[in-house]
């Protein structure tokens, strides 16, 4: 193979392959083009992961394009032999936290006010801190009203996480209660107040599952506790590498 230039699809194949698996989270196609001297264009690019990510199909491991970019990733049905191979456990998040998080997906952009409009609850700063600190939620703006709260909405790694390429492809709520928790599908699912989404065709519709959702490995177990921040596990799909 040439080290310069690329002659055939088979050695673009190969060479994307390697760079997809060396490297440490999703690649855009920019990122990918940069590996090589000679201009390729998307669309070839397109053709050839498409090509590689059929090459893959049947293995322990897939390629998968997800809203962060290409990258492989362990099959859903190889988590129960992969999490035996782990001596920690996931990470803990509380209901509040969750309830938080599907109320931010499903009405973003929203403000901390509205989040505890929606909530009936106050919401405490450390929960935003959490989301933002796992890389789910950013702040995207600010709402032009007193004291201009900050807009928050999910980042493309939350979707990522989920192994999906953009919001129309999150699970029905009524679905989320199976992935998250019932309680956080019951609370992103109440009628948001009128001032929050103005009318009915503000609200974000529930699309239908796309097929690529079976991939999504999450499991949540509520822990029995006496107050609302009882904890439960909460884990994506796994990557070839950690996230």
């Amino acid at each position: 193979m040439n080290p310069t230039s690329i002659d055939n699809l088979n050695e673009l194949k190969t060479v994307l392959e390697a760079g997809l698996l060396a490297a440490d989270g999703p690649q855009t196609l920019k990122d990918l083009a940069r590996m090589f001297e000679q201009d390729l264009s998307p669309d070839m690019l397109r053709r050839a992961l498409e090509e590689l990510r059929k090459d893959w199909e049947g293995r322990g491991v897939e390629l998968v394009q997800v809203a962060e970019g290409w990258r492989f990733q362990t099959r859903a049905e190889m988590q129960p032999y992969l999490a035996r191979l782990k001596n920690e456990r996931p990470p803990r998040y509380s209901r509040a936290v969750l309830e938080t998080l599907a109320i931010i997906a499903y009405r973003q952009p929203v403000t901390r006010g509205d989040i505890e409009d929606i909530r009936g609850v106050s919401v405490n700063a450390q929960i935003i801190k959490t989301l933002e600190d796992r890389g789910w939620v950013e702040t995207v703006g600010h709402k032009e009203v007193p004291g201009r709260p900050a807009l928050l909405a999910t980042t493309k790694k939350f979707l990522s996480d989920l192994n999906l390429r953009n919001l129309a492809e999150l699970p029905p709520l009524e679905e989320l209660g199976n992935v998250l928790a019932p309680e956080a599908a019951a609370v992103a699912a109440m009628p948001a107040p009128s001032e929050l989404i103005g009318d009915e065709s503000e609200v974000l519709e529930e699309p239908e599952l796309s097929p690529a959702h079976h991939a999504v490995v999450v499991a949540a177990e509520v822990v029995d506790d006496e107050d609302e921040d009882d904890s439960m596990p909460f884990s994506g799909a796994l990557s070839a590498r950690e996230q």
